[in-house]
């Protein structure tokens, strides 16, 4: 399946097609197992739109944690006291 098809599924979509790619993906290793060689070239096929789902999910998941927390604002650490330690006792 292209990536542009696969963007503009809805989470419940992808997550079906995702689970109906894996059930394939299951029985034509099944196959292959017990000797029939039919399908083996849609094996990798079927990989690649299972990582394509699973890669849309996570950019969607991480998108959200992203839009759900606030930026974080980087300070600089605190300054050193050993030099004003050292300076102290001289």
């Amino acid at each position: 399946m292209e990536l542009e098809k696969i963007r503009n599924l809805s989470d419940d979509e992808l997550k079906a097609q995702q689970n109906t790619a894996a059930e394939q993906l299951f029985r034509i290793r099944f196959q292959k197992s017990l000797g029939n060689t039919e399908g083996i070239k849609k094996i990798k096929i079927l990989k690649l739109d299972i990582a394509r789902a699973k890669t849309i999910v996570r950019q969607r998941s991480l998108a959200a944690e992203k839009a759900a927390s606030p930026a974080v604002v980087r300070t600089a650490p605190p300054a050193s006291t050993r030099n004003a330690r050292k300076k102290a006792k001289a």
